[in-house]
């Protein structure tokens, strides 16, 4: 299963998710958000870009707990709690959140 943006193709694994970080930029975050039904708006892109930092900087992912406390420690509480992410990804924040954000799946989302 791979993602098409205009002629260009993306390798994804059977789940969505790049294969390659270096592939994603916007439209790429774009369309796999049109694919899986998100309407992105500022508030998904200020996820979206913590994450892909976080990810550039550990060199890991977090789980599901640990994304939470390091959002609400770089963006503010109002935002690193479960109720505003899920609101935002509601079938799974840590998962979708990676997923637009170009990365790998987290090795704790089913």
């Amino acid at each position: 299963m791979d993602l098409t943006i205009k002629t260009t193709c993306f390798e994804t694994n059977d789940q969505g998710f790049l294969l390659r970080s270096t592939d994603w930029n916007e439209e790429v975050a774009k369309q796999l958000a049109d694919d899986n039904h998100i309407a992105l708006s500022e508030q998904h892109w200020e996820i979206i870009l913590f994450m892909r930092h976080y990810y550039l900087q550990y060199k890991h992912l977090p789980n599901a707990r640990v994304f939470t406390k390091a959002v609400a420690k770089q963006l503010g509480e109002d935002k690193g709690n479960s109720r505003y992410l899920h609101k935002l990804f509601p079938d799974g924040p840590l998962k979708y959140a990676c997923k637009l954000a170009g990365l790998p799946k987290p090795p704790t989302c089913l």
